[in-house]
């Protein structure tokens, strides 16, 4: 067993219009037997009554949950900060020519590497990943994730229109492939598998049926996908689907919406999809450094919780610019500011539990994970920066536990992480 002694933040509640409360405990001792947090209090109480056991004091920083990402792209790593187009084009000259290019094994190796170097740099412990449309790639991915020890959620992409013919498929390859990559995959160490279909773009009836029959034929499998993320995609949908009521019935309408899906984006939502998407508790992942850069828009997050629709952050890279879910948490506080009053106003303990605790329930593993309540794993960043950086004056003259959080969101970087563990293993971040 070992015990950590720390300054301690984290949110175990639930965002509501009203916001979340901060858990802060400024000497904390977290005990962790078998990658499983046993105890938890002032560390003077917890070593007096767990005593002998070794001591890891992340004294002076702050220990946070691990970040919980719910929409990223692993192919995308080599095209973030490709800035001035919007979500068709930018897809046309940048990421579908870069996917493509996965093809090949060899260089699909290189980038899984990449790829979860930078999840891991961030302090993100667990994330949903839009994977690849080449199995052999997904295969990379899910194989680096597993070496290093994250707890990773991804599937093969599909698409069968609307894209370059190097990476479409067709039902029945799309079935035969999915499947055979989630028996291979789903709950191999701290892998899942999710069904993946790029968006109702490039996915016909017929592919998305063959989807609703991997989940059938995968139990405990997840669904993810795009919607409602541009005016331009949302026209095109509408068109496609003449018959369907909006973009969420494109998948609705197949057995696709449910506790399990999380869909990225949907900043257009109407209000009958927002009423289905919470009746059927589907979680929607928000992205705002990918709105911002593709001018995609200002999520509407307050209309969201209000219809009581659970919503994490994602960093959707590449279009999003990085894979820290501080920066993403400061510009979804941003974001909501310009809003006004249609805006959700944000403090730091909401940006902290959207980076966590949501993503967690998003992704259906907060019994296991998403906070530092006893009985979860031990998923955990912590932020120290050097001595005089920013930041680090930043948090020796914070008035408040609440004001501290709010400068690791508002002055944090990946630099700024020191330690970061999965299940209790420490994770190498380089």
């Amino acid at each position: 067993m070992t015990l950590y002694r720390a300054t301690a933040f984290d949110t175990p509640g639930s965002l509501t219009p009203t916001g979340v409360s901060l858990r802060a405990e400024e000497d904390a001792g977290i005990l962790v037997e078998d990658g499983v947090i046993t105890a938890r209090g002032g560390f003077d109480g917890v070593a007096a009554s767990h005593p002998g056991h070794d001591v890891v004091d992340l004294r002076p920083g702050i220990l946070l949950p691990g970040f919980v990402d719910t929409h990223v792209h692993f192919p995308q790593v080599r095209v973030i900060g490709a800035l001035g187009m919007p979500l068709l084009e930018w897809l046309d000259r940048c990421a579908l020519p870069e996917e493509a290019r996965l093809a090949d094994t060899g260089y699909a190796q290189q980038v899984a590497g990449e790829f979860v170097r930078g999840l891991a740099s961030s302090g993100t412990t667990t994330a949903l990943v839009f994977g690849s449309h080449f199995a052999t790639a997904v295969d990379a991915l899910f194989t680096e994730a597993d070496r290093v020890g994250l707890r990773v959620t991804a599937g093969l992409v599909v698409s069968d229109r609307s894209l370059p013919e190097g990476l479409l498929s067709t039902p029945e390859r799309t079935y035969d492939e999915a499947l055979a990559l989630s028996r291979r995959w789903h709950g191999r160490g701290r892998s899942r598998y999710a069904v993946t279909p790029r968006f109702s773009y490039s996915a016909s009836d017929d592919l998305l049926d063959a989807c609703a029959s991997v989940l059938k034929d995968a139990p405990g499998t997840l669904f993810t996908s795009h919607v409602n993320e541009n005016p331009a995609e949302v026209a095109a949908v509408a068109r496609l689907f003449a018959d369907a009521q909006d973009y969420v019935d494109t998948y609705d309408r197949h057995g696709l919406v449910g506790p399990g899906t999380v869909l990225a984006h949907n900043v257009h939502a109407t209000d009958r999809e927002l009423s289905l998407l919470a009746s059927q508790g589907a979680s929607v992942a928000h992205c705002p450094t990918s709105n911002s850069a593709l001018g995609s828009g200002l999520f509407p997050l307050r209309r969201h919780v209000e219809h009581g629709v659970h919503v994490a952050l994602g960093s959707d890279v590449g279009a999003g610019t990085g894979f820290s879910l501080l920066k993403e948490g400061l510009q979804a506080y941003f974001m909501q500011q310009l809003l006004g009053a249609d805006g959700l106003a944000l403090t730091a303990p909401d940006l902290l539990h959207l980076a966590t605790r949501a993503g967690a329930l998003a992704l259906g593993v907060g019994e296991q994970v998403g906070d530092l309540e006893v009985g979860r794993q031990f998923d955990a960043v912590w932020v120290r920066p050097r001595a005089d950086e920013p930041l680090d004056v930043g948090l020796r003259h914070a008035a408040s536990a609440e004001d501290a959080l709010a400068k690791v969101f508002a002055l944090g970087t990946p630099t700024d992480v020191a330690g970061v563990w999965v299940g209790g293993d420490r994770v190498s971040t380089r």
